[in-house]
This record gives C-alpha cells, structure tokens and sequence, in this order.
C-alpha cells in the first residue's frame, strides 16, 4: 500500500478514509494530491488540526463544528478569550508544532450514551450530537486531542503540511440569529506547496477585485445599515451599468420569443399555501397581514406568471409559451450570510416561465442552454452544469420526479452535453440544471438555473387544450440566466476588476476639457453620445488638467478624450484607450463610428 494513499472512494461515491475502511475493502484509492477527493479530506482534517492548536492556546475553547466549504474549512468554536485576525499566525505556529509530534489521527466509535455522557459538560458538544441521528458515534482522535466526527480524515498529521488560515468571523451557533455568536476561523490548505502559493496569490487579488471595494471606489452601489442589512442602494453608475445589462437582456428575450410581463410582489398567502412555499419555504419569507388577511411579499415569480397564463385560453399549438419577468424577490436571508451584492435580501432576478408540452421539454431545456451559452460567451465565462435531484423538503409524487429528472438527463446526454449530479439539490417543486461560471481567478459561482415543473401546474390547476380536443397539464420551465442581476453584475465586477466592456461600461467615455472655453465642445460631444446611447461624463471641475486626467483614468472607462483649442477647430478628440493602452486622434464622427460599432458587440 502507497504511503501516500489517505483514502478510498467506495461504489456509491462516498469518500472513505483509511481508518473507516473495512479489512479486505475495495474502492478507487484516493492518492495525496489536489484532486477534489484528497482535498476534502486534507482539508477536514486541517480544520481539527487547527481546533487542536486553538485548545492548547486557549485550555477552556469548546468547538462546535469544522466542516470543509468551497473556500476551504473553518471551525465554530467559543473561547474565554477575543481572537483576532493578528492571532491566526500564533496559531498556525502552534498547528506545525503539532505536526512536529508525529501524531496519528485515529478513530473510534462509541454509542450515542457513551457520548452523551462523556461530552455532559460541553453544551457545543450536546448540541451537535441533537443533529445526529445515529445509535452510534464516530470520534477522531490525535494527541490529547480528540472530537466527534463523520470523517474522513487523513491517517496522521503528517498530510499537513501546505495550509494558511484567512480569516476570523462570526457565526450564530447552528446559523441561529437568535442564538449565541461563536468565534468561526477560515483555512485553506492543499498537498501541496506550489498549489497552496498559487491560491494565496489568487486570495491577494481578490482582495483587489472585491466588488465590495471596487463598487465603493466606483461608486456603482451602497449599503445603509440604518436602512435595513442586505437592501442595496444602486447609485446613478451602477443604476447605468445595471440598465444597459438589463436592456441587452431584453433584447435578447424577445428575439427569442418571449413575452414581458409582470406581477405583483405581494400575495395572499393562500396562493403561497397552495403553491407549497408557505410548507417548504416559508422561514425565507416575509410576511404581513392587511385587512385580517395575511399576505406574502414574494420570493419567486412563478406564481404571477402561472396566473398570468391562465388568464386566457391556450392551446397545443400556443406552446411552448414563453414569458420573462425582472421580477424584484425578497428572501429571508440571515444575517451572517449576507455579503455585498452576492447575498441580498432583495435582488431582481432575470425570470422566465415557458409552458411546454412534455414531449416539448427536451427542445425547450437545449434552447434554454444555447441562450445560457451565447450569454456566457459574451461575458468570457466559462462554465459547467449540474443536474440537482429530489431534495428532502420536496413536494410532488416521486414518479412526477423521475419523470422531470430523466427529461433534463435525456436533453444533456442526448446532446452530448457534459454535467455532474447534484444529489438532493433540485428546488422543491422539481429537479433543475444549474449553471456554475468560472471568473477570471478560477473561482466558482452559482448564477443561472433550469428548472422543470410538473407540480405547480398540477396545484393551480393550469391547463391547455391538446390536439385531440381534450384538456391536458402543460410542464412549467422556470429558467434564469443571471441568476439574479446583483449577483451576477457583482460577479462580472470581479471578473473584470472594475474594467466592464464598452458595451455595459457605466461611464464608457470621459471627456476632459483643457480650459473652461472647451467646456462646450465637451458638451456638445456629450450630448452627440447620449443620442445613441452611449453614457459619458464631462470632467470640468477646478483641479489642474493632469489632477482630472488621473482622476478619469481611475474610474476605469473604456475611453478618457482630452479636449482643447485644436480638437474643437478641426471637430476632432484626442483619446486615451484604455483597453488598447494606446493613445491617437480622430475626428468626431470617426469617434461616433468607433463608439456605435462597439455598442453593438453587446448583441446576444
């Protein structure tokens, strides 16, 4: 047996560590290196690595969970003491102190009594043993060090080696706000040296790109706690960038056949008890009561789209039937997970509803993917999909289910179209294809979504008249391609590190007269600009030239035209392209031809 193997993956997929696997067990054996399976794995086992180094740096820490996430792992714990961001690298001392000992990490198991018992004075403890619901407990053990634990685990301390924590937060016990606040600290860690520098470089310029920071300097957004957490306010820039992303969308709709329209935000909650969001999902709504009746501010449009179909009389050949919505959704979120325009409590998704017949599904989800495509390619994001199944809060029969999930299967392999299975990660109405982007850093994100839906139909009883004359339920198609226009355009921000392409710039040209006398000029170039729609700004203030040149040049627009005395004569711009890091003349119209062929590459 290799040294270096630290686990297996069995039949089902599971991953398996050394010290769970059975005499004589076969599975692929998981070799130390980056791969996703040895990552988890080096990373759990980082995370109590590091819970071991903060109990011998502060004896009276009690830990709650350290599980691994996307970014890496973290550890809910409570100490006696405040740590800070300044105190994560007398920790990560400490974790290779420890690693110098040569501990093993070894495992064993226990009944559910025996754990009550021996945990009996640790209430974090007790806490996390509620969610268990096993007769029988695993614990992993290194040094003195010992917790309750699922696994897997690396077999010794050995394995970790290449880590760094990032950061100090913190986090309600159980994601409970009205629970107490614990201390939560971030890590990374991977096999590798190489791997690990490469990601710390990666975080360095995220701390650039952060659309926090940049919408701040740019001033595209803002948020006012006074006002409410999780409510953007978009200033005019970012109103402007958000327009031009919304109108290519549009256009983009409608050239492919679908009709705008748009519902209420509010609704009795009649309609959300019979939709089944009241059941699965009401702990992320709000609430009121007008009139002794209690209403539901909306946290999906599909229900005024559904209304909307029915309100006249569809036939087999009305489908499919297409409608979009930037429908405004308010959701629930807690606290601790908001974060800038990526998680909001209010946010616009770019919604559509097609009603489809079943046999339509497949045409219907590959013309949903090749529009997905076109808006990827525009935005130089790659990306890939999954296919997320029946959830444990879910509504619906399972065949209902079987049916709708095969239908996405068939349009992906049938098309030889690649994806991954998300067990149990559908919408509780149906089975759906999510679509992860790759940013310009590698990173990750989640925005548009396929959905298929035999169970809203059904519940609102939705109809169209087939061909044999008789009354059949259409399928429901819930679809967005941006996901949500916060996050997306919080997304594209990072992406771009604030530098967006012509088309969707919010300022695309500025203009910086050289004198007060060519102010005008600048005005009149300005005006010329608005006629097509294309945003400029006129930066005349009292500062020196080169003061206003720079402080153009800072707000990142595609085009800063410098303006004096020979420019206006001869009707032409002086231009600094900051895409081209070139700087040339034109005459004015040249520069409109420019401006205008430029505008249309933002067509889908």
């Amino acid at each position: 047996m290799s040294e270096n193997l630290i686990g297996y993956i069995d039949n089902q997929g599971n991953i398996i560590d050394i010290q769970s696997a059975s005499e004589g067990f076969e599975g692929q054996m998981i070799e130390y290196d980056n791969s996703e399976e040895a990552l988890e794995i080096i990373r759990h086992s980082t995370a109590h690595l590091m819970a071991q180094a903060i109990a011998e740096l502060y004896p009276n820490s009690k830990f709650f969970v350290g599980p691994t996430v996307e970014e890496g792992f973290y550890y809910d714990f409570r100490s006696d003491e405040k740590i800070g961001e300044e105190d994560l690298k007398n920790i990560e001392k400490k974790m290779k102190a420890l690693i110098k000992k040569k501990y093993k990490i070894e495992k064993y198991e226990i009944t559910k009594d025996e754990a009550l018992e021996k945990f009996a004075n640790d209430d974090l403890k007790l806490a996390v043993m509620k969610r268990i619901p096993d007769d029988i407990v695993s614990i992993y053990k290194q040094g003195d060090f010992e917790d309750l634990c699922r696994g897997p685990h690396v077999p010794a301390l050995r394995f970790l080696h290449n880590f760094k924590l990032t950061r100090v937060a913190g986090a309600y016990l159980g994601g409970d706000e009205k629970a107490e606040m614990l201390t939560r600290i971030y890590g990374i860690a991977f096999a590798t040296k190489e791997a690990l520098k490469e990601h710390l470089v990666m975080l360095e310029e995220a701390k650039k790109r952060d659309h926090r920071k940049l919408g701040n300097e740019l001033e595209l957004f803002m948020f006012n706690e006074d006002a409410g957490a999780g409510l953007p306010f978009w200033m005019p820039k970012g109103a402007r960038l958000r327009a031009k992303l919304e109108d290519i969308l549009f256009k983009a709709h409608r050239k492919r056949g679908y009709e705008p329209v748009r519902g209420p935000e509010i609704l009795k909650s009649d309609m959300w008890h019979t939709s089944g969001h009241y059941a699965c999902y009401g702990e992320n709504m709000y609430l009121t009561t007008i009139d002794d009746q209690e209403y539901g501010i909306k946290p999906m449009n599909c229900i005024g789209h559904i209304e909307i179909f029915k309100q006249t009389s569809k036939s087999y050949r009305d489908l499919p039937y297409k409608m979009f919505e930037y429908g405004v959704v308010h959701r629930h979120e807690k606290s601790g997970v908001l974060h800038g325009l990526l998680r909001v409590r209010e946010f616009t998704q770019d919604d559509a509803h097609i009603f489809c017949t079943p046999v339509q599904i497949k045409d219907v989800v590959l013309e949903v993917v090749e529009f997905v495509d076109a808006v990827m390619k525009k935005f130089d994001f790659e990306y890939t999909m999954e296919i997320a199944t029946k959830p444990e809060k879910a509504i619906g029969e399972d065949d209902v289910w079987e049916l709708a999930t095969q239908g996405l299967k068939d349009a992906m392999t049938e098309n030889n179209l690649p994806f991954k299975i998300d067990e149990g990660g559908g919408a509780f109405y149906g089975p759906k294809i999510d679509v992860k982007i790759t940013d310009a850093l590698g990173r990750k994100w989640q925005c548009g979504t396929i959905q298929v839906d035999f169970n809203l139909p059904q519940r609102f009883n939705v109809e169209y008249v087939a061909e044999d004359n008789t009354r059949q339920q259409p399928v429901m198609i819930h679809r967005a391609i941006l996901g949500s226009f916060e996050r997306f355009i919080a997304i594209l921000t990072e992406h771009y590190a604030g530098e967006f392409p012509f088309f969707i710039a919010p300022t695309q040209v500025i203009f910086v007269p050289i004198s007060d006398k060519n102010v005008d000029y600048a005005n009149s170039l300005k005006d010329m600009l608005i006629d097509e729609n294309i945003d400029s700004e006129v930066y005349s203030r009292n500062d020196s030239l080169n003061k206003r040149i720079r402080t153009a040049e800072k707000q990142r627009v595609p085009y800063v035209v410098i303006v004096g005395d020979e420019e206006e004569a001869n009707s032409s711009v002086a231009i600094r392209d900051r895409r081209l890091k070139e700087q040339y003349n034109l005459t004015k119209n040249e520069f409109m031809v420019k401006l205008v062929q430029q505008l249309k590459e933002g067509k889908i």
